[in-house]
């Protein structure tokens, strides 16, 4: 009998809460058999949900979905603190301790960031020799995608982090993509020893004796046109650079439709191209890529965007799917643990 991988997902949670989740959850057991869900929430209104999107080709499919009830929801502006403090029985919370208990492998939320990290931080503990968690994604590149972390959890790294992050992601890459030997790059303002800040320099000379693949700094523009595996910053320039990229995206789809409806003759050309831009769309698409990864945690936790369609959370939930099958904290805490003695040996 092949192995089922349980998920929970915050079904409360995002910009558009039950109405995405709900068809996303089972868009995601259509397309993946070996899962099963827990959507933790409001019991009525989630077995209301699950009413109203289900239709008679899910009938098979309702076995596979249990409802895990709890009674308040993190607000998406809500001070981290108070939510963790206050909203002991969310949505959120409920779905994280599912992992804690074994009820489940893995939580998929939409919620507040910060709040998540808290709760999971708090709730899952971090793995031995991490300081700190980090927000990683799957980037897409000219010639496939990069992994780049952290993009967000910290706005303040020291070099000591950006080293575990480096660790951490080039598990990652190792674990997800089958790739022995990860290219690990620093992103820096250049490519020469001299340029980046004081902290960037001392994570650069820590690196260069990892025994990573560390090819040493890249730029903003290799994100998308380089040949790295792994990107490592701070979570506030990572934070800047993924925004700025989603803005990108979004103005380059704007100004595509806005050019090819400006007359007969370009609405004519767009109908000759659709071809061509339907492929281009699907291999930018964010929704493609939606589902960070919280690395650090002894658990599994993958936040999809806030404002994510059923869609872009159903490939959240693929995420943490392939990170259970992975063992993606068992293999960074394993590895981690390793390089970090070696480090101290040396």
């Amino acid at each position: 009998m092949s192995a089922i991988y349980r998920i929970a997902l915050d079904a409360m949670s995002g910009d558009h809460g039950l109405d995405v989740i709900v068809p996303a959850a089972l868009t995601a057991l259509v397309q993946y058999r070996d899962i099963e869900l827990i959507l933790v929430g409001d019991t009525e209104k989630v077995q209301a949900a699950l009413a109203r999107h289900s239709q008679k080709q899910h009938a098979s499919l309702r076995h596979m979905i249990s409802v895990q009830h709890a009674s308040q929801v993190v607000d998406m502006d809500e001070p981290p603190a108070q939510a963790l403090k206050k909203k002991k029985d969310s949505s959120m919370r409920v779905a994280i301790d599912q992992v804690k208990l074994g009820k489940a492998a893995a939580v998929v939320s939409a919620g507040n960031t910060g709040a998540l990290m808290a709760m999971g931080r708090f709730v899952l503990r971090m793995l031995p020799g991490i300081d700190r968690p980090a927000i990683c994604t799957a980037m897409p590149t000219l010639h496939g995608h990069t992994h780049m972390l952290d993009l967000g959890a910290n706005v303040d790294s020291s070099a000591e982090h950006l080293y575990q992050f480096a660790l951490m992601g080039s598990e990652l890459a190792q674990a997800i993509d089958d790739n022995a030997a990860p290219k690990v790059g620093l992103l820096n303002i250049g490519a020469e020893a001299i340029k980046g800040n004081e902290q960037v320099k001392a994570a650069d000379a820590l690196l260069q004796g990892s025994g990573l693949n560390y090819i040493g700094y890249v730029e903003g523009d290799d994100i998308y046109l380089g040949d790295v595996d792994v990107i490592v910053c701070d979570g506030f320039v990572g934070n800047v650079a993924l925004k700025t990229s989603e803005g990108l995206a979004k103005m380059i789809a704007d100004k595509l439709k806005t050019n090819y409806s400006r007359s007969v003759l370009t609405k004519l050309a767009g109908l000759f191209s659709l071809p061509v831009l339907n492929r281009f769309r699907a291999e930018v698409d964010p929704r493609h890529y939606n589902g960070a990864s919280f690395l650090g945690l002894q658990g599994i936790v993958v936040k999809s965007h806030g404002g994510a369609d059923s869609l872009a959370f159903a490939n959240a939930i693929g995420i943490a799917r392939t990170e259970i099958i992975k063992k993606v904290p068992q293999h960074i805490g394993t590895h981690i643990t390793e390089l970090l003695d070696l480090r101290q040996a040396g």
